[in-house]
């Protein structure tokens, strides 16, 4: 009995884990930096404090170099920055409490096949609708 419970979790789990790979991109006029610093300014616009910008591109060079892979797949100045707010997140979490696992969100810059893209993820579960709107909004005004 307990293996069918922790087989029927690992499934839970990767289906949670394929709708959190899903990602929405929109191509930005201009280069990383520029980017990154287009989605700080709207993200601090809303209100909203940044808790954490992941350097991501600057870590996949670095271990690209140690491993003999090359450059990062996503440019050497990537980055992923990371924030929350309180009254959305709230609300999410008040329509599902499992919404916790989403927590913060992420809006990334990065070099991709020759472009520049500002992207967030989509996530698929109604009940995160007013996070998919912020993220889009967020996104949208760095971009325009």
């Amino acid at each position: 009995m307990r293996r069918q419970f922790a087989i029927a979790g690992a499934a839970a789990l990767m289906t949670i884990a394929a709708h959190a790979q899903e990602a929405a991109t929109v191509v930005f006029d201009g280069d990383v930096a520029d980017a990154a610093f287009a989605v700080e300014n709207a993200i601090v616009g809303q209100g909203l404090v940044i808790d954490f910008v992941s350097h991501v591109g600057e870590m996949m060079t670095r271990t690209g170099a140690d491993l003999d892979l090359g450059p990062s797949p996503v440019g050497e100045d990537a980055q992923i920055f990371v924030f929350c707010s309180a009254t959305i997140s709230r609300e999410v979490m008040e329509a599902d409490p499992m919404n916790v696992s989403h927590c913060p969100y992420g809006i990334f810059v990065a070099e991709i096949g020759g472009e520049t893209l500002v992207g967030r993820r989509v996530y698929a579960e109604e009940s995160m609708a007013p996070v998919n709107a912020l993220l889009e909004g967020i996104v949208t005004e760095a971009t325009e």
